[in-house]
């Protein structure tokens, strides 16, 4: 008997450990729970906490786990109700509700109905998810184990609140945080009763009391929760009553994905936090940039209304694509980034960011060519008044080519200020301005201003000032912000702040660094230069698109054969750049700046603006106004027929009078200038023009009165004019071995005045072309070593006179 005893026993002992180790031997640790939680979503928001996207965790869904304290009472007061309403004094299982489910599925004869606790989810869900698919004995007791491990180690607050934060509530929601996001569209500190209700009962079924797609049901499962939370005595029946009656308003956008273009910028920045380490991606993110989000719809909505309106109305203009940035010119910040006219529009390509994307700026880029010219730290800067010359000139190129520009409406314009070349965007004084400045002043510069990517000056020639090197829209505009924030560089930031789901303030950038890059007087000349309707009207005519209705600098660009335009202007309060054009660089037909950029960036700036009061360029102390001779710039004489005032920087006015006007004496009958043989009653006076030799063809061409057409008296002949405009007086060129050495040739050009009937053009006293009319122009191929160049011309009197001598230096 007693063996008998011994055998049972052992045997026992035997099933037991057998069961034991079969139940629990690979039963996970309650201390391995951290390691077990989801990994949190990130949020990244406007400036107003508003929703641009969700950047979900590779596995799992929308996850923002909140502290205890954060979550509302009526979502705890409602998941007790519903799940656990013994959850604050059971041991972390059910007793009663185990033996009730033991008794009803014993009958059923199945594993029927559970019983779980609060606890016992927290412990099936996070510790034993590879059992999630089972329902088993075994499972089960492994669950109450587990819960009862739980709640020996930790408070119910804590347990509640990991149910609270790692819960499933559907529609890829992990977490009451994230349900409130999916389902209502706010924080979970916002939900009211009736949505804490809703949202308690999700977890049940999912799938079936989604209320985007069963709205019903939830309603029905959400008033089973409030009569539940009423018999707990968590509400009364008139709240109870009430919350059933509130109509519960659902978020049209769950999972919204706004300024697409701008949230990868900013989620590439957070990439390189995290791999720096400034930021755990473990933890629960909310980033809230620089964006506006209303500026941004509104910038959207203009772009996608002047596309639509374009292609509607000419077609065959190829008008397909823009893009647009707004900054706040005194932070840096920007308030709204449109990286194509639709991101998903796989037939404009357009996921590809144009804001960022290296495009030729056009006439964008010449205020900063004439900023430099109208430095007053420079020597003998220039004025706002300093007359150009807007005729056709060749300029020499590296190369050894020729370049002439034309403005864009084919015409020459003459003398014109400073002030009407930039408004009117004419190109020949543009190169005249770049040329004065230096190409590697130039790029120097603009490397100041945060255009990083021209690079080297070897690779460029005087098309520069017309857009001819590559840069990006963000970079172009936040160049201009310089001009609007009074010669100030600020630096440009995407993130205000980072704050995980309780508010804890994580990470916020230091103040951006501040540089003062042009002197503020300079700036202020420039903004009333872009600002001035009447300057700008010869390139654009008064009251353009370009005008809007408060004080706005403005500049327009288009690129040649109308690959791109643009149009970028700025406020005391907002700088808008705007590019127009196609991302696979296919061309537009006749679209410029003014007719495809620049309807958008009217229609931004002033809605933005709205509301706002109209300020005007703060002007700085050092400016003064000074009446000036139109055409010269300089003092007028009593002869000077058109006058007007001009600003200028201290220091830079005009001292000397105009030398233009001149009154001179004639022979009223042989039209010669007088002299003393002339007799009294043949004595006329006129107003006539002394010109450079380079303008007297426009002056012709004008019928103005020109000095130099005046002849002089035989007892006072003066002699004839004749100059080389081309090429320039020691240039350097260069033999390009890799092309034709018959087709690298140079033009020499020379202009005379009157009383010239023939010129020949010498180089090294060999002829190379005589000409009878001008102009007096012939091509010489280029030849190593070093020339001399030179004209002459033969007088109505035969006399032969020579134009200063150039030398020049071909290399090969």
């Amino acid at each position: 008997m007693k063996k008998r005893l011994l055998l049972l026993g052992a045997i026992l002992a035997a099933t037991f450990a057998a069961l034991y180790v079969y139940l629990f031997h690979d039963l996970p640790r309650v201390d391995s729970l951290s390691a077990r939680l989801l990994q949190p979503s990130l949020r990244i928001t406007d400036r107003n906490g508003v929703l641009l996207y969700e950047v979900l965790p590779t596995e799992g869904g929308r996850h923002a786990p909140l502290a205890f304290a954060s979550i509302p009472q009526c979502m705890k007061d409602a998941t007790i109700a519903v799940e656990d309403r013994n959850f604050y004094t059971n041991p972390g299982v059910d007793v009663e509700g185990i033996i009730r489910a033991l008794w009803i599925n014993l009958q059923g004869g199945e594993t029927l109905a559970g019983g779980s606790t609060i606890t016992q989810q927290v412990a099936r869900n996070l510790l034993l998810t590879e059992e999630l698919g089972t329902r088993s004995p075994r499972r089960k007791a492994r669950e109450i184990v587990l819960a009862w491990q739980m709640t020996r180690q930790l408070s119910k607050d804590d347990i509640l609140a990991l149910y609270l934060n790692q819960t499933y509530y559907g529609g890829m929601a992990y977490g009451v945080e994230a349900s409130s996001q999916t389902f209502f569209g706010k924080s979970a500190a916002e939900l009211t009763l009736p949505e804490c209700a809703l949202i308690a009962g999700l977890p049940q079924s999912p799938g079936v009391y989604n209320p985007f797609t069963n709205s019903d049901a939830a309603l029905e499962r959400q008033r089973v929760v409030l009569g539940l939370m009423e018999k707990d005595g968590y509400i009364t029946a008139s709240e109870r009553a009430l919350a059933e009656e509130t109509i519960l308003h659902y978020t049209e956008t769950p999972y919204p994905i706004r300024a697409p273009h701008f949230v990868w910028m900013v989620k590439s920045q957070l990439d390189t936090m995290f791999t720096e380490g400034e930021l755990n991606p473990a933890q629960s993110l909310i980033v809230r940039t620089t964006l506006d989000l209303n500026i941004q719809q509104i910038a959207e909505e203009a772009i996608t209304r002047q596309i639509k309106e374009i292609r509607e109305r000419a077609p065959e203009q190829n008008v397909n694509n823009a893009a647009l940035v707004a900054l706040d010119p005194q932070t840096g910040e920007i308030l709204a980034m449109v990286g194509s006219a639709d991101y998903f529009d796989e037939t404009i390509q357009g996921s590809i960011n144009m804001t960022i994307s290296r495009r030729q700026p056009g006439s964008a880029f010449k205020p900063f060519l004439y900023a430099q010219t109208l430095n007053p730290d420079n020597p003998n800067p220039w004025t706002a008044a300093t007359p150009m010359l807007d005729v056709t000139t060749t300029f020499p190129t590296h190369e050894g080519e020729s370049y002439t520009p034309k403005n864009y409406d084919g015409l020459e314009h003459g003398l014109v200020p400073v002030r009407q070349a930039l408004a009117s965007s004419l190109n020949i004084p543009a190169v005249l301005a770049l040329d004065h400045a230096g190409i590697a002043n130039t790029i120097h510069f603009a490397e100041q201003l945060g255009i990083t990517t021209l690079g080297d000056p070897n690779e460029y020639d005087l098309s520069l000032a017309l857009g001819g090197g590559q840069m990006s829209l963000l970079e172009l505009t936040g160049a201009y912000a310089v001009l609007a924030n009074q010669g100030v560089k600020t630096d440009r930031s995407a993130i205000l702040d980072i704050h995980n789901a309780d508010g804890t303030l994580l990470y916020q950038p230091d103040s951006p660094a501040s540089l003062q890059i042009l002197d503020a007087r300079l700036v202020w000349l420039l903004s009333d230069i872009l600002t001035d309707d009447d300057a700008r009207a010869l390139g654009f005519g008064h009251n353009s698109t370009l005008q809007i209705d408060r004080p706005a600098a403005v500049k327009t660009g288009t690129t040649t054969n109308f690959h791109d335009n643009w149009t970028i202007g700025y406020t005391p309060y907002l700088v808008v750049g705007v590019w127009v054009g196609n991302s696979d660089y296919k061309a537009m037909k006749e679209v410029t700046g003014l007719t495809g950029a620049a309807p958008i960036w009217h229609e931004v700036i002033r809605k933005a603006l709205e509301g706002k009061p109209k300020r005007e360029f703060a002007r700085p102390e050092g400016l003064i106004q000074v009446e000036v001779c139109a055409l010269s710039g300089l003092l007028p004489t009593e002869f000077c027929d058109h006058t007007r005032t001009e600003w200028f920087i201290a220091g830079t006015e005009p001292t000397l009078s105009d030398t233009i006007f001149q009154q001179v004496t004639v022979d009223a009958l042989t039209g010669s200038l007088a002299d003393a043989s002339t007799p009294a009653d043949r004595i006329q006076t006129r107003i006539v023009l002394d010109l450079p030799i380079s303008a007297h063809r426009w002056a012709r061409s004008q019928g103005l009165p020109l000095l130099a057409d005046i002849p002089h008296s035989s007892e006072a002949s003066a002699q004839p004019q004749i100059a080389l405009i081309s090429p320039r007086p020691n240039s350097t060129y260069r033999v390009d071995p890799a092309f034709d050495a018959s087709a690298q040739k140079l033009l020499i050009e020379a202009v005379v005045g009157a009383g010239i009937s023939q010129v020949t053009i010498w180089v090294d006293g060999v002829p190379l072309a005589t000409l009878n009319e001008s102009p007096f122009q012939a091509w010489w191929q280029l030849t190593a070593g070093e020339h001399r160049v030179w004209a002459t011309g033969v007088t109505v009197n035969g006399e032969i006179i020579t134009s200063e001598a150039i030398v020049v230096t071909v290399s090969q």
